[in-house]
């Protein structure tokens, strides 16, 4: 969250994380301060930090992570020449022409804020400019998986991401509870409110294998990220390894092979 830290602190710590972990970091910048209005101003950089400011500020921090260049009076140490890569992240268009015009790898927050998705990402993809870093567009898209042996488990696994997710839209956060029969619910059902305001695919390894091949073939997308708000640790740990089979298994993606960075694909990563 760009707005919240300076461009050469974030170059340096994350300079710092490429030298312990070479070939492993990448970097997201988005635009939005990620908090209430009361952290956000316990966490600024300035009084007045403009969020409008964010292109110039990507742009800052890829001269910080950079060669650096002869009479350069400030250096990121360590940083300098590692060529971190980097994402644009983002839940509107605001983003994805930030994306294109820099020739960055795009990550659309669908997860909870699909509103804009195709627009974003056609925009993205119809402005992008080839950079350095990256010859073709390349879009992640943010999606929720809980994923379990039988439909019905999912979907009572499910309810506790709906409690949370509903606490906070209403403006009161709370930790993620233990899942409620009370908020089971078919997530297909039109009239839920939370259906339009979030990817997700709940279900059997079956059901959530048709779920995401259909949203890739509508999306397009190069890569999932994805997230599962399950309250059980090993029921959570066996709903990505659902993910992952259903990814493996059924070539879910298009399998993109653009490069990000120096000697990897944004695919690459597991």
């Amino acid at each position: 969250m760009l707005p919240n830290h300076a461009p050469l602190q974030v170059a340096e710590q994350f300079g710092t994380l490429e030298s312990l972990f070479p070939g492993r970091i990448d970097l997201g910048l988005g635009r939005a301060p990620g908090t209430d209005r009361s952290a956000a101003i316990a966490l600024r950089r300035t009084l007045n930090a403009d969020p409008d400011n964010f292109p110039n500020d990507v742009l800052e921090v890829m001269e910080f992570l950079a060669d650096p260049q002869p009479g350069q009076p400030v250096q990121a140490v360590p940083g300098a020449g590692l060529r971190v890569p980097i994402w644009i992240l983002g839940s509107s268009t605001f983003g994805a022409q930030v994306a294109a015009a820099l020739g960055l790898p795009f990550a659309f927050a669908s997860h909870f804020a699909p509103a804009m998705l195709f627009d974003a990402i056609g925009i993205y993809r119809e402005r992008f400019t080839p950079s350095a870093q990256l010859p073709a567009p390349y879009v992640m898209l943010g999606v929720n998986v809980v994923a379990a042996d039988t439909d019905d488990e999912a979907r009572f696994l499910a309810s506790s991401g709906r409690q949370s997710f509903a606490s906070l839209r209403s403006g009161h956060p709370i930790q993620l509870p233990p899942p409620s029969k009370e908020w089971e619910r078919d997530l297909s059902d039109p009239a839920d409110p939370l259906r339009r305001s979030r990817v997700s695919f709940v279900g059997s390894p079956g059901t959530v294998s048709a779920q995401m091949r259909d949203f890739v073939e509508r999306t397009q997308a190069d890569e999932l990220m994805v997230v599962s708000h399950i309250y059980d640790q090993s029921a959570r740990l066996r709903s990505y390894e659902i993910a992952a089979a259903t990814m493996t298994e059924s070539s879910v993606l298009r399998g993109g092979e653009a490069p990000v960075g120096q000697a990897r694909s944004p695919s690459a990563r597991s």
